[in-house]
Order: C-alpha cells, then sequence, then structure tokens
C-alpha cells in the first residue's frame, strides 16, 4: 500500500525550490532570479553588461578609426567609427543592459541614442582636438591612447545618460 501512495504522488522537494517553476506555471514563463551579494542590486548587475557591451563597442571603434584613419584623417575616422557603432551599442544595451525585447519604442531610442553618440563624439573629438593643438605631429597610437582615455569619460556619460533617460523605465532590472 505505502509503495502505491509514493507512487501516485510526484516527489516534492522541501523546502521549495523558489528557482524551479511551479507545476501550474506555463513552460514559458520563468521565474524571477535570485541574486545574492552585491549582484542583489540592479545598478551592479547592469553595470556588469555594460561594460561587456562596451568592451565590444570599444574593440569595434577602435578598429575601425585604425582602418579608416590613413584614408579620411583622424576627426572624420573617429566620427565614422563613433556612428558606425552607435547603433550596435544602442541595441546591445537596449536588449542585454536593460534588459527591453519589445520593440515598442526603439526608433525613439536609437534616435536618442544617437545624441547621446553626439556628445560622446564631443568628448573623444574634443580631446582629439586637444591633442594635436598640443602635439601636431601625434602618431595613431597617440590618437588611439587619447580616445581611449578620453572614452572611458564617455562611457560614463553614456552610461548615465542611457540609465536615467532613455532607458529610465527598465533602471530596476
Amino acid at each position: 500500500m505505502e509503495s502505491q501512495l509514493q507512487q501516485a504522488q510526484p516527489f516534492r522537494q522541501y523546502p521549495p525550490d523558489p528557482t524551479a517553476a511551479s507545476p501550474t506555471s506555463s513552460p514559458s514563463a520563468s521565474p524571477r532570479r535570485r541574486h545574492r551579494g552585491v549582484l542583489r542590486y540592479p545598478l551592479v548587475r547592469q553595470l556588469l553588461r555594460f561594460t561587456g557591451v562596451g568592451v565590444v563597442c570599444t574593440v569595434s571603434s577602435l578598429a575601425l578609426y585604425a582602418f579608416l584613419r590613413p584614408w579620411i584623417g583622424p576627426q572624420p575616422a573617429n566620427a565614422a567609427a563613433l556612428i558606425l557603432t552607435s547603433l550596435m551599442n544602442t541595441a546591445l544595451n537596449r536588449r542585454l543592459t536593460f534588459k527591453i525585447t519589445e520593440r515598442h519604442r526603439m526608433k525613439r531610442d536609437h534616435l536618442n541614442g544617437l545624441i547621446v553618440i553626439a556628445v560622446a563624439l564631443l568628448i573623444t573629438g574634443g580631446s582629439l582636438g586637444i591633442l594635436h593643438w598640443i602635439n601636431p605631429d601625434a602618431t595613431v597610437a597617440d590618437e588611439l591612447w587619447t580616445t581611449t582615455l578620453s572614452g572611458f569619460l564617455a562611457t560614463a556619460v553614456r552610461f548615465t545618460m542611457l540609465r536615467h533617460w532613455i532607458f529610465r523605465r527598465a533602471r530596476h532590472r
């Protein structure tokens, strides 16, 4: 009799696993993930994801700059690299950093992302202008270091603008 009861009732784990889907929930519904330590703060998780997106976009931008610079000069190469990587940056941050998956307001987000990139272009372009004012014979390596270092400031400004202006609806994801 006891063996029949064990077969009739499925095994239940006590205490219940908070990450396991409930039997009444749909298969597509996933439970909320519990984070521990500093990862329980949405800002920390967003900064980590933003950093990953930033590494990919920075490497892409620097490669484009180094490729375009011999043909079109430092300022146009910087502008072209930033503009070409801006759509990728906004799309990746929208999806990965701020977890926005719906298509609602996507065009507006990308247009606002161009404004954020314009601010970054002012910061990095201004740093290149200052470099060439101080050292007119600066090498490509000097220019790359200058755009990378000024890019750190531009990145902090970009994250702040994305989080508090463009994607404010998703600040706590």
